[in-house]
């Protein structure tokens, strides 16, 4: 992987990981198409660029990251646990969904779903203001509905997302619960990859790793912040258009 390639990949990582538009979707279409090998290095890569992103979240939630929000993480560690342990059980078998098909017709199943979610919101229904106010029971369901995730294609965010809005969450609710629960989530999975792949990075371009790191970092901080400012104004509709359009091109060019 030379330097441009880190460029992209980093700047599509960094856009996509918190969107709900699902960033593993379209990690593995751009690298089908910029020619990128699937091998341990660029494994490597990607673990790398997703400890950026996640460490962008951690810098807009800072203040969430205190001791006196004890009861806030422990709602956030109960909804990592359905998803701790769907992935330890099925972890040897789910790369066989990693391929550009499945990406595309979880694109537009997902798509159905938040125009379908969003149909019915009534916002006046929703009871949680602040992502604090969260109770133990929506954060379960929330952790369940993250299961989903696992399939390529269909968007941790968008399946946290759209468990957040079922339970009765606003928006805003929603997306700070989502993004919050991304620490934990993609810091064990990045964790285990790293531990599979650490030796690979012997073998990187490290100059390449560093400017796809920082372009990954920058690029999400940006993208969240003005996500979060989004859907205060605007509904999720788009994003479901979004997929449906995207998935559709997919099975088109396939």
């Amino acid at each position: 992987m030379d330097i441009f390639q880190a460029i992209i990949i980093g700047i599509i990582e960094g856009f996509t990981e918190f969107l709900p538009i699902s960033s593993t979707g379209h990690m593995i279409v751009a690298g089908k198409f910029l020619g990128i090998p699937e091998n341990s290095v660029v494994n490597a890569y990607e673990i790398i660029i997703q400890f950026s992103t996640i460490l962008a979240v951690m810098l807009i939630y800072r203040e969430k990251l205190s001791l006196k929000k004890v009861d806030l993480w422990l709602k956030i560690m109960l909804a990592f646990i359905p998803f701790a342990i769907a992935g330890f059980l099925i972890k040897d078998y789910i790369d066989v969904l990693f391929n550009v098909k499945t990406v595309a017709y979880m694109f537009i199943i997902g798509g159905v779903i938040f125009l379908v979610v969003e149909y019915f919101y009534k916002e006046k229904k929703n009871y949680a203001k602040d992502v604090e106010s969260v109770s133990y029971k929506q954060a379960l369901w929330i952790g369940i509905s993250q299961i989903f995730a696992i399939i390529p294609g269909t968007s941790r965010s968008g399946a946290t997302i759209i468990g957040g809005l079922l339970t009765g969450l606003d928006r805003k609710v929603s997306s700070d619960f989502s993004f919050l629960l991304a620490i934990p989530v993609m810091g064990a999975v990045g964790g285990y990859s790293l531990l599979k792949h650490y030796k690979d990075l012997v073998h990187a371009d490290l100059t390449a790793f560093a400017v796809g790191f920082v372009v990954s970092f920058v690029v999400a901080y940006i993208t969240v912040k003005l996500f979060l400012v989004f859907i205060q104004r605007f509904s999720f509709v788009p994003f479901g258009i979004y997929r449906i359009v995207f998935g559709i091109l997919l099975l088109i060019i396939l």
